[in-house]
């Protein structure tokens, strides 16, 4: 007897609770999804998604935790699923996802597995609206309570998609977010008292860590990486850096940083990089030293004590 396929209806994925199978055969009879494969692949969108998994599935009994997008990848706004990345869609038990927006692909990946369960990471976070025709901004990992926030999310979906291992979801849960709220606490003990408070930022990926801060956000080199700000825009951020004598002008590694040396150049405010750890390595506390290395770039370009 062959089921009808379960179809998410919203990226909110509210049905998560009642799916049990992580991928396995569909039957008559169903067992829990511990028990329907020995390799079961955990699949996440982009890098912030999978450092949070790794921390998060870390021992849990024949799961594998693959980063699609791979780890060099950067936001995923102009992300183009390749052949690869569908093969291991087809594979997968559970898709890891930002939300929010972020994968726009993601509506392709239901209609390819109608079955697959996808873990919303920004599940009933509130989001910072965008402008004029911009959506709501999806890079709430970038703020440590936004990733606090996510990785709350993803261990409870994670523990109600595989109920065998909810126990050491929620432990290895409850640890992760311990060493992210250490992190939140010391960023905040050094940047509360800072006496200059306003940047200049390269795109849109601050918003949360500014909100987090109390750090203005006072102008957007480029709204959306790759495109360049013209001549009369690169002036409006000139004028804006001299008149409220900006001291902290950021660009991010992840992208050239031509514009930024210009306005660098009007200016005599030296470029810093300000990471939104968007990738990087496979280690599990990578997004945590790329917060400790912004901490020290901030404080330098900031004055803190």
């Amino acid at each position: 007897m062959k089921k009808t396929p379960r179809y998410l209806n919203n990226l909110l994925f509210a049905s998560l609770a009642t799916i049990l199978l992580l991928g396995g055969p569909i039957g008559c009879k169903q067992k829990p999804a511990s028990e329907t494969s020995p390799n079961r692949l955990i699949l996440c969108s982009f890098q912030p998604m999978y450092v949070a998994t790794l921390n998060i599935a870390a021992g849990v009994p024949g799961v594998k935790i693959e980063n699609m997008a791979g780890p060099q990848t950067g936001c995923l706004h102009d992300y183009q699923l390749t052949p690869k990345d569908m093969a291991r869609i087809e594979t997968a038990s559970i898709f890891v996802a930002n939300g929010a927006g972020m994968e726009h692909f993601l509506q392709d990946v239901l209609k390819s597995r109608k079955d697959l369960p996808v873990v919303d990471a920004s599940r009933d976070i509130e989001l910072i609206k965008g402008t004029g025709a911009e959506g709501d901004n999806p890079h709430v990992w970038v703020s440590v309570t936004g990733a606090i926030a996510q990785a709350k999310n993803i261990t409870e979906q994670l523990a109600l998609l595989d109920t065998a291992n909810a126990a050491l979801y929620r432990t290895n849960g409850a640890r992760y977010v311990a060493s992210l709220d250490s992190l939140r606490l010391r960023m905040h003990a050094a940047l509360d008292s800072v006496p200059s408070r306003d940047i200049i930022t390269f795109h849109e990926a601050f918003p949360y860590f500014a909100k987090e801060f109390g750090l203005r956000i006072v102008d957007v080199i480029e709204r959306e990486p790759g495109s360049e700000p013209n001549a009369a825009e690169l002036a409006a951020t000139v004028r804006t850096v001299k008149s409220r004598k900006v001291k902290a002008l950021f660009a991010e590694p992840q992208y050239p940083a031509k514009a930024a040396q210009a306005v660098a150049r009007e200016t005599g405010i030296p470029v810093r990089i300000l990471d939104p750890a968007v990738n990087g390595s496979d280690d599990p506390r990578s997004y945590i030293r790329a917060m400790d290395a912004n901490l020290l770039v901030l404080r330098e370009a900031l004055g803190a004590k």
